[in-house]
């Protein structure tokens, strides 16, 4: 039995493999994890018989130093997907229907078809399930009292982190790697406290929103020093940068054999409203399909001219027409023979003479005074 080699640091772990593997961890597929140096091993069933042995002979004979990452039993993988449906879904329909897809037969890949197809369910999915992976983790990680930190936690440099997996059992490193080293101390502590598994939201006023720059994820090397030889062909080391790339599936090993499953036909994760507007244009092709085939049976030329748009005549451009006055006779002598007789003019009466009557004026009986 080799002797346990001790780190001097704690473990520097990848968050996003370790969730790949525990979601991929079942009857078939067992997964291992090196408490020294926190590589992970993968007992593959397709290599040579030989190398399968020696790989057995390496895990019995050092029990102490690989742990067996737990199996997701069906239940497991049940209460996950009930988990999310009755905490994350508010639609009623979507909540039936998901409900109904869980109590079927392969719940596990018809709830993900499902939730790929609805696109606003998908991010609350994704989210979801790391959260819960996050704290299952940690709890494993816990029970055989390793000390460890999550590469995707820590604020360093990519070359910074690089230099502290190689002097991992190093005793005299550079002023630099020492004060990270103390950090990385630290922030071990963090994930043994009681808020590790119960996080809490944070209380007060939100921040403001500020737009999002979206940068690649910066990760470092692989870099394992105390490798058995047997070990080394097992070794998984996905490139696994984000949760979305962990698909929750049992079937498919990475998101893009996922999406060319669903249906047959690969997917984009397309934005819903460009989804509508693509669907409006191809009802609008059909119509002008419709309107094309009408023309040719009606026969109408007209509406293949181009459309010439109707301009109301400006009031400068009109014009007067003036008529002589013997023409103007003619027609006005014309119109009374046409015209019936209630039409014509009637000659008014001659007005009676007014006569107007003198009358005496009235004299006053009262005497003027002398």
């Amino acid at each position: 039995m080799a002797k346990k080699i001790k780190s001097k640091i704690p473990l520097i772990l990848r968050f996003h493999r370790l969730m790949d593997a525990f979601a991929k961890s079942d009857d078939e597929r067992d997964f291992y994890l090196d408490n020294i140096e926190g590589f992970l091993v993968y007992a593959d069933l397709d290599k040579d018989e030989a190398e399968l042995f020696a790989l057995e002979k390496e895990l019995k004979e050092n029990k102490h130093r690989y742990c067996l990452i737990p199996k997701m039993a069906f239940y497991e993988v049940k209460k996950f997907m009930e988990g999310f449906v009755s905490e994350k879904v508010y639609d009623i329909d979507t909540k039936e229907k998901l409900l109904d897809i869980i109590s079927g037969k392969e719940a596990r890949e018809n709830f993900l078809e499902y939730i790929y197809d609805n696109l606003a369910e998908l991010e609350k999915w994704q989210q979801y399930y790391q959260e819960r992976f996050r704290v299952r983790i940690i709890e494993y990680l816990r029970s055989f009292d390793i000390r460890f930190v999550f590469e995707e936690d820590l604020e360093f440099n990519k070359t910074i982190v690089e230099k502290l997996k190689q002097t991992f059992f190093d005793e005299k490193v550079s002023k630099d790697l020492t004060s990270a080293r103390d950090l990385i101390i630290q922030k071990s502590k963090s994930y043994y406290s009681s808020e590790a598994l119960n996080p809490r939201p944070k209380r007060g006023r939100p921040p403001k929103q500020i737009a999002k720059i979206e940068l690649d994820p910066q990760v470092s090397m692989d870099i394992y020093t105390q490798v058995p030889k047997v070990v080394r062909l097992f070794l998984y080391i996905p490139d696994i940068i984000s949760a979305t790339a962990v698909t929750f599936s049992a079937k498919f090993e990475t998101e893009e054999q996922l999406l060319a499953s669903l249906r047959g036909t690969p997917r984009m994760k397309v934005d819903e409203k460009l989804e509508a507007l693509s669907r409006r244009l191809e009802s609008l092709q059909q119509l002008q399909t419709r309107l094309a085939s009408s023309e040719l049976d009606m026969g109408i030329e007209k509406l293949k001219q181009p459309f010439k748009p109707f301009t109301k005549p400006k009031l400068s451009e009109t014009k007067k027409i003036e008529i002589p006055k013997e023409k103007e006779t003619k027609i006005g002598a014309a119109i009374q023979e046409v015209l019936p007789s209630g039409f014509q003019k009637k000659e008014k009466p001659p007005r009676r003479a007014i006569r107007i009557k003198q009358v005496a004026p009235i004299k006053s009986s009262k005497k003027k005074k002398k």
